[in-house]
């Protein structure tokens, strides 16, 4: 079975998470083709949603935590979208 790991550290390592996925080097190709560089981002991402996601159901957590659970949830949305959007050429 495995450790229980408190909210606020779970919140903590997810934060660490989403820090790990912007300091992961970007492609020099257009990212869309560059599917490596998809995938890792898409597994950090995962593993901080899957340290978060259940805590917002439990009824012992705070209104704070779910909140904070919740802008986690917003900001892993934005970074995916930030991070692995295919760019445009200029002028398209």
């Amino acid at each position: 079975m495995s450790k229980f790991i408190p909210a606020a550290e779970r919140i903590e390592k997810a934060h660490r998470l989403l820090e790990k996925a912007r300091n992961i080097p970007r492609p020099e190709t257009a990212m869309f083709v560059d599917f490596t560089y998809a995938a890792k981002v898409k597994e950090v991402l995962a593993q901080a949603n899957d340290l978060i996601k259940f805590i917002r159901y439990t009824p012992a957590a705070s209104e704070d935590v779910k909140r904070q659970v919740a802008e986690i949830v917003a900001e892993m949305e934005q970074l995916e979208k930030d991070l692995l959007k295919a760019k445009r050429p200029e002028g398209a």
